[in-house]
């Protein structure tokens, strides 16, 4: 059985890449198709070997300003070939779903959500923007164009498979498709409890607006409290201009300081709202609570009273007062990391299989009685 992987692009290091990453562990003869590739950022994660490219690859600043080429995108993704594939599994928040393959080539789309400069975020990300208002004016006409095109897209694959309940939400609403929910892996086996507990929160991931640390600094920024954030991203200037010095900012950090970070933290701030979020799994699995903004895939995964708590209103005074009511011993470390052990790489690994031995297995016994 020849199988092939496709992804959106491969120019950062994020939840979409780990999860590409596990399924080519399941799968590590099958091919990566994506736009462009930075081997710079992901070549010790994706090796050169392994990468096909689109066309996009070899036009001077793609690779950097991949966002620049938006209009060719569409093209781009169908310029693949992948006749001769009898499985593609596209790993899609974007562009990838929307491959051509023969017709009986299984397709699934793992989708992480629907494109979200297209559908849920559309004018957060116009405001958002770093060019000039002229440029903006006509920036709609070329999203209008591309909503099309995704719709159309979103009818390709045979089955959807989504990272929540949430996500599979969206892909009812925007494309009219049901999905099989099926969690995104977490390395849960590279994290463990200790005692040794201080007394920061913890906060981080991709400094983005879009994931709202605006709203932790400016929480704990009148706390006084101390607080880590890691990470790195467009924001990350910004951030640390308003912060007061009961803020540090710890930047990229390797595997075992971030596990070491997480394990000793009062908890786990999550202001966003996330398709999944693993950062808040990783931190279970450390036993450490998480206090979350009570929306999307948040919702999911921590158990209120249990795993963690809620705020409902995503503003620093909301968050303030549920960190200045929060007491991290009232959780059992024990009882997060037991709850984290469900969105394990095992239990990802085994589900996937599972569900395409299944379909492959459906598809052949109606082949069968044609």
């Amino acid at each position: 059985m020849r199988i092939a992987l496709v992804h959106d692009h491969l120019t950062q290091e994020g939840g979409a890449e780990r999860v590409l990453s596990v399924l080519h562990d399941i799968w590590p003869d099958a091919p990566i198709f994506t736009l462009v590739y930075d081997e710079q950022k992901l070549g010790k994660m994706f090796p050169v070997k392994n990468i096909h490219t689109s066309f996009l690859q070899r036009w001077p600043g793609a690779v950097k300003h991949y966002q620049w080429f938006l209009p060719l995108m569409p093209t781009a993704t169908e310029s693949y070939d992948l006749m001769e594939y009898d499985v593609v599994i596209s790993s899609s928040s974007a562009m990838a779903k929307g491959i051509i393959t023969r017709t009986n080539t299984l397709h699934l789309c793992y989708c992480h959500t629907p494109t979200r400069y297209l559908w849920s975020d559309t004018h957060r990300y116009l405001e958002e923007l770093r060019y000039n208002s002229i440029i903006k004016k006509f920036i709609p006409l070329t999203l209008t164009r591309l909503r099309m095109w995704d719709q159309l897209a979103a009818q390709r694959p045979d089955y959807f498979i989504a990272n929540s309940h949430d996500v599979a939400g969206r892909i009812q609403k925007y494309y009219r498709r049901t999905s099989t929910v099926i969690y995104p892996p977490v390395q849960t086996d590279q994290f463990s409890i200790t005692s040794d507990i201080s007394k920061y929160f913890l906060t981080g991931g991709r400094l983005v607006a879009y994931k709202r640390f605006d709203v932790v600094v400016q929480a704990f920024n009148r706390l006084g409290i101390p607080l880590t954030i890691f990470g790195s991203g467009p924001e990350q200037e910004k951030l640390q201009a308003m912060a007061k010095p009961n803020i540090t900012f710890v930047g990229q950090v390797s595997a075992t300081e971030l596990a070491k970070l997480y394990q000793r933290a009062q908890a786990f701030i999550n202001p966003q709202i996330e398709d999944f979020g693993l950062t808040a799994i990783e931190s279970m699995a450390s036993g450490r609570p998480v206090i979350a903004f009570n929306a999307g895939g948040a919702r999911e995964s921590v158990i209120d009273g249990v795993t963690g708590t809620f705020f409902d209103e995503q503003t620093w005074e909301a968050l303030a007062d549920t960190v200045v009511r929060f007491k991290s011993d009232r959780f059992n470390p024990e009882v997060i990391k037991k709850h984290a052990q469900q969105f394990s790489v095992e239990q990802f690994k085994q589900q996937m299989m599972g569900f395409i031995e299944t379909q492959l297995e459906e598809k052949k016994q109606k082949r069968l009685s044609m």
